[in-house]
Protein backbone atom coordinates (compact mmCIF):
# COMPACT_ATOMS: atom_id res chain seq x y z
CA UNK A 1 0.00 0.00 0.00
CA UNK A 2 1.48 2.94 -0.88
CA UNK A 3 1.33 6.90 -0.14
CA UNK A 4 -1.44 9.12 -1.77
CA UNK A 5 0.16 10.90 -4.29
CA UNK A 6 -2.31 12.04 -6.71
CA UNK A 7 -1.93 10.06 -10.42
CA UNK A 8 -2.74 10.55 -13.59
CA UNK A 9 -6.30 10.62 -14.40
CA UNK A 10 -6.29 9.50 -18.12
CA UNK A 11 -6.80 5.85 -19.12
CA UNK A 12 -7.36 5.17 -15.89
CA UNK A 13 -9.17 1.84 -14.12
CA UNK A 14 -12.39 2.62 -11.82
CA UNK A 15 -11.34 2.78 -8.68
CA UNK A 16 -13.18 0.86 -5.76
CA UNK A 17 -12.73 2.85 -2.22
CA UNK A 18 -12.99 1.29 0.54
CA UNK A 19 -14.11 2.49 4.27
CA UNK A 20 -11.71 1.10 7.32
CA UNK A 21 -13.49 0.99 10.43
CA UNK A 22 -16.41 -0.84 11.05
CA UNK A 23 -16.38 -1.85 7.46
CA UNK A 24 -13.39 -4.11 6.73
CA UNK A 25 -13.90 -5.53 10.13
CA UNK A 26 -17.47 -5.91 12.20
CA UNK A 27 -18.25 -3.44 14.98
CA UNK A 28 -18.97 -6.71 17.29
CA UNK A 29 -14.81 -6.57 17.83
CA UNK A 30 -16.31 -3.00 20.01
CA UNK A 31 -13.56 -1.32 18.49
CA UNK A 32 -15.62 2.03 18.36
CA UNK A 33 -17.06 1.60 21.81
CA UNK A 34 -13.11 1.67 23.15
CA UNK A 35 -12.48 4.55 20.63
CA UNK A 36 -15.29 6.47 22.29
CA UNK A 37 -14.14 5.64 25.82
CA UNK A 38 -10.71 7.25 25.00
CA UNK A 39 -12.63 10.34 23.10
CA UNK A 40 -14.71 10.75 26.30
CA UNK A 41 -11.29 10.35 28.51
CA UNK A 42 -9.50 12.83 26.34
CA UNK A 43 -12.22 15.71 26.96
CA UNK A 44 -12.23 14.76 30.63
CA UNK A 45 -8.62 15.16 30.47
CA UNK A 46 -7.64 18.12 28.43
CA UNK A 47 -10.44 20.46 28.41
CA UNK A 48 -11.38 20.05 32.25
CA UNK A 49 -14.97 18.83 31.71
CA UNK A 50 -17.15 16.24 33.49
CA UNK A 51 -18.00 13.08 32.09
CA UNK A 52 -21.55 13.96 31.54
CA UNK A 53 -20.34 16.89 29.53
CA UNK A 54 -17.48 15.33 27.97
CA UNK A 55 -20.23 13.00 26.39
CA UNK A 56 -22.28 15.88 25.19
CA UNK A 57 -19.55 17.96 23.67
CA UNK A 58 -18.05 14.94 21.95
CA UNK A 59 -21.28 14.20 20.51
CA UNK A 60 -21.39 18.24 19.34
CA UNK A 61 -18.74 17.80 17.75
CA UNK A 62 -19.18 14.37 15.69
CA UNK A 63 -22.69 15.82 14.67
CA UNK A 64 -20.81 19.59 13.52
CA UNK A 65 -17.75 18.32 11.90
CA UNK A 66 -17.85 14.17 11.82
CA UNK A 67 -15.28 13.93 13.67
CA UNK A 68 -14.52 15.07 17.36
CA UNK A 69 -11.07 16.05 16.74
CA UNK A 70 -12.26 18.87 14.35
CA UNK A 71 -14.11 20.45 16.84
CA UNK A 72 -11.00 19.99 19.66
CA UNK A 73 -8.96 22.18 16.86
CA UNK A 74 -11.23 24.25 15.57
CA UNK A 75 -12.20 25.61 19.11
CA UNK A 76 -9.48 24.40 21.64
CA UNK A 77 -6.71 24.42 19.47
CA UNK A 78 -5.07 21.41 20.75
CA UNK A 79 -2.10 19.22 18.95
CA UNK A 80 -3.77 16.39 16.67
CA UNK A 81 -1.07 14.46 16.47
CA UNK A 82 -1.01 14.38 20.51
CA UNK A 83 -4.61 13.47 20.38
CA UNK A 84 -4.19 10.84 17.96
CA UNK A 85 -1.27 8.98 20.23
CA UNK A 86 -3.61 9.17 23.53
CA UNK A 87 -6.83 8.16 21.10
CA UNK A 88 -6.24 6.01 18.01
CA UNK A 89 -2.66 4.78 18.69
CA UNK A 90 -3.84 3.96 22.02
CA UNK A 91 -6.57 1.23 21.25
CA UNK A 92 -5.37 -2.23 22.15
CA UNK A 93 -5.88 -3.55 18.78
CA UNK A 94 -3.42 -6.33 18.35
CA UNK A 95 -5.68 -7.94 20.64
CA UNK A 96 -8.84 -7.25 18.65
CA UNK A 97 -8.12 -7.27 15.22
CA UNK A 98 -7.02 -10.51 13.54
CA UNK A 99 -5.65 -11.71 10.22
CA UNK A 100 -9.05 -12.00 8.30
CA UNK A 101 -8.77 -14.71 5.41
CA UNK A 102 -12.05 -14.62 4.28
CA UNK A 103 -11.71 -10.86 3.52
CA UNK A 104 -8.31 -11.61 1.79
CA UNK A 105 -10.06 -14.00 -0.38
CA UNK A 106 -12.54 -11.56 -1.44
CA UNK A 107 -10.04 -8.50 -2.45
CA UNK A 108 -7.97 -11.40 -4.11
CA UNK A 109 -10.81 -12.62 -6.14
CA UNK A 110 -11.20 -8.69 -7.46
CA UNK A 111 -9.83 -8.26 -10.69
CA UNK A 112 -6.96 -5.85 -10.36
CA UNK A 113 -6.84 -5.14 -14.00
CA UNK A 114 -10.22 -4.21 -13.86
CA UNK A 115 -10.72 -2.04 -11.03
CA UNK A 116 -8.19 -0.48 -8.62
CA UNK A 117 -8.36 -0.72 -4.56
CA UNK A 118 -8.42 2.12 -2.60
CA UNK A 119 -8.80 2.61 1.05
CA UNK A 120 -10.80 5.95 2.25
CA UNK A 121 -11.03 6.41 5.93
CA UNK A 122 -11.32 9.00 8.35
CA UNK A 123 -8.56 7.99 10.50
CA UNK A 124 -4.85 9.18 10.55
CA UNK A 125 -2.12 7.29 8.74
CA UNK A 126 -0.92 5.59 12.04
CA UNK A 127 -4.09 3.85 13.00
CA UNK A 128 -5.30 3.42 9.13
CA UNK A 129 -2.05 1.19 8.51
CA UNK A 130 -2.26 -0.56 11.71
CA UNK A 131 -5.78 -2.07 10.74
CA UNK A 132 -5.23 -3.08 7.53
CA UNK A 133 -1.90 -4.86 8.51
CA UNK A 134 -3.76 -6.72 11.65
CA UNK A 135 -6.78 -7.97 9.38
CA UNK A 136 -3.92 -9.24 6.65
CA UNK A 137 -5.01 -7.32 3.91
CA UNK A 138 -2.34 -4.07 3.84
CA UNK A 139 -0.79 -5.24 0.46
CA UNK A 140 -3.66 -5.67 -1.26
CA UNK A 141 -4.87 -2.05 -1.74
CA UNK A 142 -2.70 0.18 -3.92
CA UNK A 143 -3.15 3.59 -1.88
CA UNK A 144 -5.24 5.34 0.94
CA UNK A 145 -6.66 8.49 1.74
CA UNK A 146 -6.71 9.56 4.84
CA UNK A 147 -7.27 12.48 7.46
CA UNK A 148 -4.05 14.20 7.61
CA UNK A 149 -3.63 15.05 11.36
CA UNK A 150 -0.71 17.13 10.03
CA UNK A 151 -2.31 19.88 8.01
CA UNK A 152 -5.11 22.49 8.65
CA UNK A 153 -7.70 22.57 8.30
CA UNK A 154 -8.68 19.19 8.72
CA UNK A 155 -10.19 17.51 6.08
CA UNK A 156 -12.70 14.57 6.43
CA UNK A 157 -15.38 12.80 5.39
CA UNK A 158 -18.38 14.10 4.19
CA UNK A 159 -16.95 17.06 3.19
CA UNK A 160 -16.60 17.59 -0.03
CA UNK A 161 -12.67 18.91 -0.17
CA UNK A 162 -12.42 14.69 1.46
CA UNK A 163 -13.90 13.30 -1.79
CA UNK A 164 -12.18 15.66 -4.35
CA UNK A 165 -9.25 14.62 -2.50
CA UNK A 166 -9.98 10.41 -3.16
CA UNK A 167 -10.60 10.85 -6.54
CA UNK A 168 -6.78 13.28 -7.16
CA UNK A 169 -4.74 10.63 -5.21
CA UNK A 170 -6.15 7.26 -6.34
CA UNK A 171 -6.11 9.06 -10.12
CA UNK A 172 -10.24 8.33 -10.70
CA UNK A 173 -11.35 10.20 -14.03
CA UNK A 174 -14.52 11.18 -12.92
CA UNK A 175 -16.53 10.74 -10.52
CA UNK A 176 -18.95 8.47 -12.38
CA UNK A 177 -15.73 5.87 -12.38
CA UNK A 178 -15.91 5.78 -8.02
CA UNK A 179 -17.46 2.97 -6.27
CA UNK A 180 -17.43 3.12 -2.75
CA UNK A 181 -18.48 1.10 0.44
CA UNK A 182 -18.81 2.19 3.70
CA UNK A 183 -21.12 1.87 6.91
CA UNK A 184 -21.72 5.80 7.58
CA UNK A 185 -25.15 6.52 5.99
CA UNK A 186 -24.03 10.04 5.81
CA UNK A 187 -20.88 9.40 4.07
CA UNK A 188 -22.71 7.27 1.58
CA UNK A 189 -25.65 10.22 0.91
CA UNK A 190 -22.82 12.54 0.11
CA UNK A 191 -20.93 9.93 -2.06
CA UNK A 192 -23.95 9.28 -4.34
CA UNK A 193 -25.12 12.64 -4.26
CA UNK A 194 -21.56 13.24 -6.33
CA UNK A 195 -22.20 10.44 -8.73
CA UNK A 196 -20.34 7.73 -6.91
CA UNK A 197 -21.61 4.31 -7.24
CA UNK A 198 -22.72 3.66 -3.35
CA UNK A 199 -22.94 0.52 -1.13
CA UNK A 200 -23.95 0.99 2.57
CA UNK A 201 -22.93 -1.43 4.53
CA UNK A 202 -25.28 -2.49 7.79
CA UNK A 203 -24.86 -5.39 10.19
CA UNK A 204 -26.79 -8.67 9.83
CA UNK A 205 -29.14 -7.45 13.02
CA UNK A 206 -29.61 -3.93 12.45
CA UNK A 207 -33.19 -2.53 10.79
CA UNK A 208 -33.23 -1.15 7.18
CA UNK A 209 -32.74 2.30 7.40
CA UNK A 210 -35.43 4.49 6.26
CA UNK A 211 -33.48 6.83 3.97
CA UNK A 212 -31.11 4.76 1.76
CA UNK A 213 -27.53 5.87 1.85
CA UNK A 214 -26.88 4.95 -1.92
CA UNK A 215 -27.92 2.66 -4.64
CA UNK A 216 -26.90 -0.74 -3.04
CA UNK A 217 -27.22 -2.17 0.41
CA UNK A 218 -25.27 -5.12 1.80
CA UNK A 219 -25.14 -7.23 5.23
CA UNK A 220 -21.49 -8.74 4.12
CA UNK A 221 -19.00 -7.77 2.11
CA UNK A 222 -19.20 -10.84 0.20
CA UNK A 223 -22.19 -9.65 -1.12
CA UNK A 224 -20.03 -7.31 -3.76
CA UNK A 225 -19.79 -10.36 -5.62
CA UNK A 226 -23.19 -10.24 -6.82
CA UNK A 227 -23.77 -6.16 -6.50
CA UNK A 228 -20.35 -5.81 -9.36
CA UNK A 229 -19.41 -9.17 -11.04
CA UNK A 230 -17.45 -7.40 -13.31
CA UNK A 231 -14.96 -6.67 -11.32
CA UNK A 232 -14.78 -10.12 -10.20
CA UNK A 233 -11.96 -12.48 -11.73
CA UNK A 234 -13.96 -15.58 -13.08
CA UNK A 235 -14.20 -18.52 -11.38
CA UNK A 236 -13.59 -21.80 -13.08
CA UNK A 237 -15.73 -24.56 -13.07
CA UNK A 238 -14.65 -27.53 -11.51
CA UNK A 239 -13.52 -30.01 -13.52
CA UNK A 240 -15.12 -33.22 -14.48
CA UNK A 241 -13.82 -36.37 -15.01
CA UNK A 242 -15.35 -39.67 -16.40
CA UNK A 243 -15.81 -42.71 -14.45
CA UNK A 244 -15.14 -46.18 -16.14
Amino acid sequence: MSDPRPTNRTNSRPVFFFDIDNCLYPPSTRVQDLMQQLIDDYFVRHLELSPEDAQMLHRQYYKDYGLAITGLVKHHRIDPLAYNREVDDALPLDGIIKPDARLRQLLMDMDKTKVKLWLFTNAHITHARRVVRLLGVEDLFEGVTYCNYEQTPLIAKPHARMFDKAEAEAGAASSEDCYFVDDSLLNCGHASARGWKVVHKVEKDDLDPVTAGGQHQVRDLEELRDVFPQFFKAQREPSSHLRL
